[in-house]
């Protein structure tokens, strides 16, 4: 067995593996004065940079977490390495000939292949597969790659690659170069069934790689019908090299550019980064099989130099449907990983990058990015779309489910400038978007943890109770509960007073529900002599609330006057009539402020329009109401 590295070879490897060429591969470094550089640790989460690099001195040191060392215990810490095996890795790159002295042999490695054989494994099968995509059985692959406008040179740059059909193909291969079965299948390339076969066999696959450049994993997709998988794509499963959690497709081509930029773009599928690239959005990156997750966003950061000292951005495209819509509210919840800004690109008609860059071009695909929008408006745009907006109530709960929105924005100097916009969107007072955002604030906020989960012996949670109604002696509902009174004690008093008087014109339920009964018993104006007019109106009604309101309406005085006639009648009609149409009014400006008058101009000045006659509308009806006596006030 070969003894032990000497201690000059490996002193010159120490001096030939530049520190800060070597751990820049996994750290975006920043000059931090007196010829130290510095960036984000890779071994722990921080948003302010305190991992520190000296090229001089050679070597490096957290502040953070109090990690140090040189070069070797760099690599052997950050990718699991042996201190054999870091050393020749260096060796190999720097080019540095290890010679070993007799008699005294390397320590006992762990159980398992070592992770450079694994490496190596993964070189030999990505070389395999982007010649076999020149073959006779990769036609269907081919076709492909072109269908999606990716020609020979894109697949060569991304390394694209075809598994064959036959099953034992690459397996051969790899004990062909002196891999063993049992390496093959700690690597992820190989699987054991009744034999080992080839676990990518049959499909177009794309080289997964690290920032170095290394292969660590493969993506593959399904080509053929009869592929008796399934899964549209199938991933490495976890290795001792692969961690899906950790992993971003196009890392190593993008990194550059991402620092150079201060950019990060995150698309979803494997075409879409390539697609970005050969479109001149070099920054583009995806998960691997996975949901963009914390682990990746911290990765993602190490590469960016995102911390507080830099304005970077991390654009997210979403397609524009619920999936795409519920991916980007997921993103949502870890945006506070990030200190750059987030923002979120989606194409028109929900198109991915791959898809828009084939019926639009590069340019199309430029644009998309240019036109990104804040990560926190497109979430506001998701939350308002849930409620109707044109009615008054619905803009209520809109604004007290976008207010927590508002609140936990990171940046709180920019609170302010999302409350007008959220109170333009809306078509509300900023004053009251305010107020709605502060009690936002002060509430505990609320997560999933804080929920008892239920057992098999816990007793199931009752369905939430509905909200109770307000009291029908509240003075929001004077008008309509005194008109009421009338109808119902007097109804000849009123007569056809009320023949325009509507449900809509009630905005409290159970009144609503009165004079849904009022009028299935044929309204004030049959009721004339008629004693039992009001056990006729309590027998239309159902709901015993309803019942129970018509007795009590029944009973109460009516306010004002002991013999009330039409004139005195009319002017409570003429002033719930006011109410309504200045609800509609309301209703309108809020249509009106959420409306760009540029873009939308004929749909502005119609409502513009429509405006002007309710304000007369309701001026008339209010000087109706006055000029009656006994008017209510």
């Amino acid at each position: 067995m070969a003894g032990r590295i000497r201690d000059d070879d490996i002193a010159e490897v120490r001096e030939k593996a530049r520190i800060d060429d070597v751990i820049s591969g996994y750290v975006t470094l920043k000059r931090a004065g007196g010829g130290s550089l510095k960036g984000l640790c890779p071994f722990h989460d921080e948003k302010t940079p305190s991992f520190n690099v000296n090229p001089a001195r050679q070597f490096w040191h957290c502040f953070g977490c109090q990690e140090g060392g040189d070069v070797i215990s760099f690599l052997m810490k950050v990718d699991g390495l042996t201190f054999t095996e870091t050393v020749e890795r260096l060796a190999e790159k720097y080019g540095v000939q290890l010679r070993r002295e007799d008699g005294d042999d390397a320590p006992q490695r762990p159980r398992g292949p070592a992770r450079g054989r694994l490496i190596e494994a993964h070189k030999v099968a990505q070389e395999f597969y982007a010649e076999q995509l020149a073959s006779a059985d990769a036609v269907v692959a081919r076709q492909f790659l072109h269908q999606r406008g990716f020609d020979q040179a894109a697949a060569e740059m991304f390394g694209v690659g075809f598994a064959p059909r036959d099953g034992e193909a690459l397996t051969r291969h790899l004990r062909g170069r002196r891999f063993t079965d049992e390496e093959s299948v700690a690597a992820g390339l190989v699987a054991l069934g009744r034999s080992h076969y080839d676990r990518f066999r049959g499909r177009l696959v794309w080289p997964i790689r690290e920032a170095n450049g290394d292969t660590i994993g493969f993506g593959a997709r399904r080509i053929f019908d009869d592929d008796r998988i399934e899964a549209k794509y199938l991933n490495t499963s976890e290795t001792a090299i692969y961690k899906k959690s950790q992993v971003l497709y196009g890392i190593d081509l993008a990194r550059t550019a991402m620092k150079d930029a201060q950019q990060a773009v995150v698309v979803e599928g494997y075409t879409d980064v390539m697609a970005c690239h050969l479109a001149g959005v070099r920054t583009a990156v995806a998960s691997c099989g996975t949901a963009f997750g914390t682990d990746h966003a911290r990765v993602l950061r190490r590469f960016l130099g995102d911390h507080n000292e830099t304005s970077g951005e991390v654009i997210f495209t979403f397609d524009g449907d619920s999936a795409g819509q519920k991916a980007a509210m997921k993103v949502l919840e870890s945006d506070q990983v990030f200190a750059s800004q987030t923002y979120v690109a989606v194409a028109p008609e929900g198109m991915d990058p791959c898809d828009l860059r084939l019926a639009e071009g590069d340019e199309a695909v430029r644009e998309l990015v240019a036109k990104r929008q804040p990560l926190y408006r497109f979430a506001l745009d998701n939350i308002l779309t849930r409620y109707d907006l044109d009615r008054a109530d619905g803009r209520v709960d809109a604004l007290r489910d976008a207010a927590g929105l508002v609140a936990s924005i990171r940046d709180k100097t920019k609170v302010e400038s999302f409350s007008r916009e959220l109170a333009h969107m809306v078509g509300v007072d900023v004053d009251e978007v305010r107020g709605e955002v502060r009690r936002a604030a002060s509430r505990p906020a609320r997560t999933e943890e804080r929920r008892p989960s239920r057992t098999a012996e816990a007793p199931q949670a009752a369905e939430p109770a509905r909200p109770a109604l307000p009291s029908l002696s509240d003075p929001r509902f004077l008008i309509e509960r005194e008109l009421l009174k009338l109808v119902i004690q007097h109804p000849s008093g009123v007569g056809r007073t009320t023949t325009h008087v509507t449900t809509t014109d009630f905005t409290h339920p159970t009144f609503q529900g009165v004079w849904d009964a009022v009028t299935a018993a044929g309204g004030p104006a049959s009721a004339a002599d008629d004693p039992g007019w009001a056990n006729k109106v309590r027998g239309a009604a159902t709901d015993p609330a309803v019942i129970a309101a018509i007795t009590e309406l029944g009973v109460e005085p009516v306010r004002g006057t002991s013999d009330p006639n039409p004139t005195f009648a009319v002017a409570y009609v003429y002033r719930l009539q006011e109410l309504t149409t200045s609800r509609r009014i309301a209703d309108v400006k809020a249509r009106l402020q959420r409306t760009n008058p540029v873009e939308h101009a004929l749909d502005y000045n119609r409502m513009f329009g429509e405006l002007v006659m309710l304000e007369q509308h309701r001026r008339k009806l209010r000087e109706g109401a006055v000029g009656q006596s006994g008017a209510p006030s």
